[in-house]
C-alpha cells in the first residue's frame, strides 16, 4: 500500500470515532478488547462474525496494526510463509511473495478491518490507563486516555512486541545525532554517507544491517551474541500461481495446510531430537561457511549455544553485508556515550553521526500487568511476579471475565503465530457462548487447575532447546528463568488443548475474595 492510501485509511477510522468531550460516566459496552493487531483485530471479526455487536477496540496508536505498524525500518519482513502469516479465515491470494514485507502484511490488516466492518468499533489513540474488577457489579471498568467503558468482559491481545526495550547505557540521552529504537524509524531519515552503530544482533538487526551498509559511509554493529542463521529461501509468487489460487479457492487451503505441517517438523529439534538439531546446526553452518571466507570473522559470527535456544534467523544478505569493507563487527556491547563517542565493552570507542537501537521488546514482563486489577485489588504484574502463567495459556485465576491472548506460553518458536491467536479467539468465544446461554455473570478459573496446568508446560519445557541450549533469550522470564513465552509443544497439540471450553475449570457466579 502507498502511503497516501495508508493515510486514508487513518482518516477514515479516526472519524468513525471523532473525538469529543468525555462523558461523565463509563460507556456500557459487552466487551473491550485491548490491541488492534493481530490478535485484537482477528478477536473483533470473529466477535463481530458470531453475532456480537456491542465491542470495542481500544487501541494506543493511530491505526491497526500492532508490530507492522510501527515497524517500519528498511527490511522489515516477516520470516513466516506469507500464506501461513494471515488468517485462515481470510485467505489472501494476492500475496506477492513467500515472506512478505511488512507494508504488505500491514495492507492485509487494513483491509480486514475495512470489509469486515469493525471501523465503527475501533477507538484510535487510547492509551489503557487502568482496569480494575468490580466483583459487586461484576464488571470491569477500563478507562482509556480517551474515555472510560464498563463492560463484562476484556479481552487482552497487546502481544509481545509493543513495548521497545532500551538499553541501559550511561550518556545515551546525551548522544549528539539520531539515536531511536528500531521500532521507531524516523521517516525522513538519511544516514547516506553517515557514521552509524547498530546495536544488536537478533531479527531486526539482521534485516536492517544489508539496507544501511547500501548507503552508509561506515557502519559499527554491536554484537553481544552471534546467531544462527539459515538461508531465506524467498521468491516471488507468479501471476499464474495468484490467478490458480484465486479460481480454485480449496488449492490455497491445501498449500497453507502443506505450510504448516512442514513448519511442525521444525519442532523436533527444540525438543533436542539429535538428527533434526544436527541437521538445523549443520544448515545454519554451511551458510555461514559459504558466504564468510574470512576465517576470523566466520569465527566471530559462530554462535557458542545450541541451534534453536534463541530464535533462528532467516537471511542471504546479512553475512555479506558484514563481509563488506565499511562494516566492523564490535564483538561486545555498547557501554557508553558522551556526545558523538561511544564505548565498547571491550575498550573500543567510535565516533557516530546516528545510533540505532534493535534491542527487542519486553516480552515477558508486559508493561500493561501493572495496569490491570483482578478481585482482590492486586495486579497482574503482582500475580505474574513468578513468571506469565494462565489456564490453557489464557485465563488467568484472580481477574474474572479476562482473556489473555498471545501472552503465557502461546507463542511458538518453529510455527505461525496467527495459528496460535486463532485457537484462542476460538477458546475465547466457546467461553462466551457458554457463559451467555448460561447466564452466568462471571467465570474465574480454579487455581488448581491454573496451577496444573501451569506445572505440565513447566515439566515440559524442562528438555527443549529454550533451557537447556546455553543462552540467555527473550522467551525466558528474566528473574524466575521460567520459559513463559512459547509453548514448549507443538502448533497442533496447543489447538487440541484449547478445543473445548470446559467450565469444570471455572468457578462460576462466584464472587472470590
Amino acid at each position: 500500500m502507498e502511503a497516501k492510501d495508508n493515510q486514508t485509511f487513518v482518516a477514515e477510522a479516526v472519524d468513525a470515532d471523532a473525538v469529543g468531550e468525555k462523558p461523565a460516566a463509563p460507556e456500557p459496552v459487552d466487551t473491550v478488547i485491548i490491541g488492534a493487531g493481530f490478535a485484537g483485530l482477528g478477536a473483533a471479526i470473529q466477535l463481530a462474525r458470531s453475532g456480537e455487536r456491542s465491542f470495542v477496540v481500544v487501541e494506543r496508536g493511530a491505526d491497526v496494526g500492532g508490530t507492522w505498524r510501527d515497524n517500519v525500518y528498511p527490511g522489515v519482513a516477516c520470516d513466516i510463509p506469507s500464506h501461513l502469516y494471515s488468517y485462515s479465515f481470510r485467505p489472501r491470494t494476492g500475496w506477492n511473495s513467500f515472506y512478505a514485507p511488512g507494508a504488505e502484511i500491514l495492507d492485509y490488516l487494513q483491509e480486514a478491518a475495512r470489509e469486515e466492518g469493525i471501523l465503527p468499533h475501533l477507538r484510535f489513540s487510547s492509551d489503557v490507563l487502568e482496569l480494575a474488577w468490580d466483583s459487586t457489579t461484576m464488571s470491569w471498568t477500563v478507562v482509556t486516555t480517551r474515555q472510560t467503558y464498563r463492560c463484562r468482559w476484556v479481552i487482552v491481545a497487546t502481544g509481545r512486541l509493543s513495548e521497545k526495550r532500551m538499553p541501559d547505557v550511561p550518556g545515551l540521552d546525551s548522544f549528539a545525532g539520531p539515536v531511536f529504537h528500531s521500532s521507531e524509524w524516523p521517516r525522513d531519515l538519511d544516514l547516506a554517507g553517515k557514521r552509524v552503530g547498530l546495536v544488536g544482533s537478533g531479527a531486526s538487526a539482521v534485516q536492517i544491517l544489508p539496507r544501511m551498509a547500501e548507503v552508509a559511509d561506515e557502519i559499527i554493529l554491536f554484537q553481544r551474541s552471534a546467531a544462527y542463521v539459515v538461508p531465506r529461501d524467498d521468491r516471488a509468487y507468479t501471476e499464474g500461481e495468484k490467478a490458480a489460487w484465486r479460481d480454485e479457492p480449496e488449492s490455497l487451503v491445501k498449500l497453507r495446510a502443506q505450510m504448516f505441517w512442514d513448519a511442525e517438523t521444525g519442532f523436533a529439534a527444540r525438543l533436542g531430537a539429535a538428527g533434526p538439531l544436527t541437521a538445523l546446526r549443520d544448515r545454519a553452518r554451511r551458510h555461514l561457511e559459504a558466504q564468510i571466507p574470512d576465517p576470523s570473522l566466520r569465527q566471530a559470527l559462530t554462535p557458542h549455544y545450541e541451534v534453536g535456544c534463541k530464535r533462528v534467523l532467516l537471511s542471504n544478505d546479512y553475512y555479506p553485508a558484514l563481509a563488506r569493507e565499511s562494516v566492523r563487527l564490535e564483538q561486545s556491547a555498547l557501554t557508553a556515550v558522551e556526545g558523538s563517542r561511544v564505548a565498547a565493552a571491550s575498550g573500543a570507542t567510535y565516533e557516530l553521526d546516528a545510533l540505532i537501537l534493535a534491542t527487542g521488546f519486553h516480552s515477558t514482563r508486559p508493561p500493561i500487568a501493572h495496569r490491570i486489577r483482578g478481585c482482590d485489588g492486586r495486579t497482574l504484574d503482582s500475580a505474574w511476579s513468578h513468571g506469565m502463567v494462565a489456564h490453557n495459556s489464557t485465563t488467568v485465576a484472580g481477574f474474572p471475565n479476562l482473556f489473555v491472548i498471545d501472552g503465557p506460553n502461546a507463542s511458538l518458536g518453529h510455527n505461525s503465530a496467527v495459528h496460535m491467536i486463532e485457537s484462542q479467539i476460538a477458546y475465547v468465544l466457546e467461553a462466551v457462548r457458554y457463559l451467555r446461554s448460561h447466564d452466568v455473570a462471571a467465570f474465574d478459573v480454579r487455581p488448581e487447575r491454573q496451577a496444573t496446568y501451569v506445572a505440565e508446560i513447566d515439566r515440559m519445557a524442562e528438555t527443549t532447546v529454550w533451557l537447556t541450549g546455553g543462552c540467555r533469550s527473550w522467551y525466558v522470564d528474566e528473574r524466575s528463568r521460567r520459559l513463559t513465552l512459547l509453548s514448549p509443544d507443538t502448533a497442533s497439540a496447543f489447538r487440541e488443548r484449547l478445543a473445548r471450553f470446559d467450565p469444570a475449570d471455572y468457578l462460576l457466579n462466584v464472587q472470590t475474595a
